[in-house]
């Protein structure tokens, strides 16, 4: 999916909305428990669910490797179920890779080709040679770390030489090896009111934002400060979502949760004039 595809997708749908699907299998309701494949049946519901509101999801591939063989077996079904069913959602392997060159060439094929995601999250600090080949295949993203959610995002992202703090070095330097066609960042949503100062160094790129819901991001906040003119995010949000509900009914309330985050997000798009 390139681009302007991407803002049709939250034009068309009035949603800027990420679903992440880290579905810890010692999380999902227990009646699924009895099933052959817990995990799949489990996303499969919630993207019934919530696939209406949805622009993209994002599995965090640690749930699904941490289960060895069945794991990737219910990402790789997970994935497949999508673009089957909802090939216009955009799909986000939250995997984290970065190595070498030629081990990040065996990760860009394993996700952008054998399991034909979107995207993928990228840890930009092995720098250019292990970014680079995840930027070889067509209409695939890299999404950068730049500034994360996480406490400890104080410990290296924010050290600062001459003036300039190695999240901001991140940004720049990043747009040497691509551009707001191919490459997004990762910007935790507790961070938001950072998002002004990163606009003024990528002020086209897509952000994936992290952090809102469970961890406490406020979306109006994450919007007044980051959004541009093709609104230029895609807010996630997993736990608050995904386990709002424990029951039989959690589909039902997953589906509640994402509409109320798409309500939200329409009203912040018709405040920056992208919808009427």
């Amino acid at each position: 999916m390139n681009y302007t595809g991407l803002f049709e997708q939250i034009k068309k749908k009035r949603s800027f909305l990420c679903v992440g699907l880290d579905s810890d299998i010692a999380k999902i309701p227990s009646h699924l428990l009895e099933a052959e494949d817990p995990v799949f049946e489990f996303n499969k519901a919630i993207i019934e669910a919530t696939a209406e509101v949805t622009v993209a999801y994002k599995p965090n591939i640690a749930f699904y490797e941490s289960r060895g063989v069945k794991g990737w077996e219910s990402l790789e079904k997970t994935v497949q179920y999508i673009r089957q069913q909802y090939p216009e959602i955009f799909t986000i392997a939250d995997a984290k890779r970065g190595d070498i060159g030629n081990t990040s060439q065996m990760y860009a094929k394993a996700f952008l080709n054998t399991l034909n995601f979107d995207a993928i999250t990228v840890a930009p600090y092995m720098g250019e040679d292990s970014v680079i080949p995840f930027l070889q295949y067509p209409d695939k993203w890299v999404i950068l770390l730049a500034l994360t959610s996480n406490k400890g995002a104080f410990d290296f992202q924010f050290r600062e030489e001459k003036g300039v703090k190695l999240y901001e070095e991140v940004l720049r330097k990043s747009q040497e090896w691509g551009d707001k066609q191919n490459m997004m960042y990762v910007v935790g949503a507790t961070k938001a009111e950072m998002l002004e100062g990163i606009r003024a160094i990528v002020p086209d790129h897509f952000l994936l934002v992290p952090g809102v819901g469970a961890q406490g991001g406020s979306l109006e906040e994450v919007a007044r400060h980051g959004m541009n003119a093709y609104c230029g995010l895609i807010v996630n949000s997993s736990r608050g979502i995904i386990f709002a509900d424990k029951t039989e009914q959690f589909a039902v309330r997953a589906g509640e949760e994402a509409r109320k985050l798409q309500k939200e997000m329409e009203i912040l798009l018709k405040e920056k004039g992208i919808l009427k």
